[in-house]
């Protein structure tokens, strides 16, 4: 595969890989998303009106 390269050990097994950035960064953006998305789908979501409100309470948000 163009652009992706396995390195290995001694015995043939494969321990790691060197990816060409320029090639495939949107699919690592992709990879690393889903990761993301998977560690914190259990995490307890809070309403976007909540998050409105302590910003303007701290005053990081005027409404405009």
């Amino acid at each position: 595969m163009t652009g992706i390269k396995f390195i290995t050990d001694e015995k043939g097994r494969r321990t790691d890989v060197v990816i060409n950035l320029r090639r495939y960064s949107k699919e690592l953006e992709d990879f690393f998303d889903h990761l993301v998305f998977e560690e914190r789908k259990q995490e307890e979501t809070v309403p976007f009106e909540k998050i409105l409100d302590d910003l303007k309470q701290d005053g990081r948000y005027d409404g405009k």
